[in-house]
């Protein structure tokens, strides 16, 4: 009987707590009971006047003739991305360029003996045949060794496929950061 009366106390006790707290904290925590009427706006987009304009004078144009006629394509120079674009214009593209360099690209034994880590990003350009027309290293790795077998794997790997046909610029240049890192195996006890 008396465990009741404690639990109906504390009952009682908490409720007034939490009353005290809801009326405290209404201005930081403004409740929001009543919905506010939504504001609508109207705008209205008004077309300038054209004058001079005749019905007899309009040219005679058949709409099935435009849709048929084709624009030229417009050349675009050059564009540059990543060798791991997102950009659906170029993903496909450049994954077959990432796997070409991959199959080329090693560790150098003798940075590999020496224990030389580093990672250097390279900028090389394309033309639409798929020729490397140039090569450039953009951030350096700091080891001369790995900066060139980078190019070396570019250059091996070349040449590439011509572009496909919805990629419409001339030169096409890609970054490729290249990440030379040695990592320890853990030897098992297992033979």
């Amino acid at each position: 009987m008396q465990t009741g009366i404690i639990m109906r106390i504390s009952l009682l006790v908490s409720f007034g707590l939490h009353l005290i707290m809801l009326f405290t904290f209404r201005q930081a925590f403004p409740l929001y009971w009543a919905p506010e009427d939504l504001r609508t706006y109207r705008v209205e987009l008004i077309r300038p006047p054209v004058e001079d304009i005749d019905a007899d004078d309009r040219p005679e144009t058949d709409i099935a003739k435009i849709e048929e006629e084709e624009k030229p394509a417009t050349q675009v120079e050059q564009d540059t991305i990543s060798l791991d674009t997102e950009d659906k214009r170029y993903a496909t593209y450049a994954r077959i360029i990432k796997e070409r360099i991959m199959r080329h690209w090693r560790y150098p034994p003798e940075a590999k003996e020496n224990l030389i880590e580093g990672r250097l990003t390279v900028l090389f350009s394309l033309s639409g045949d798929g020729d490397v027309v140039q090569i450039g290293v953009l951030e350096r790795s700091g080891h001369d060794i790995l900066d060139r077998e980078a190019g070396r794997a570019i250059s091996s790997a070349a040449p590439f496929p011509p572009f496909p046909a919805h990629i419409v610029v001339k030169r096409l240049n890609i970054k490729a950061t290249f990440d030379y890192r040695i990592t320890a195996r853990r030897k098992t006890d297992a033979p």
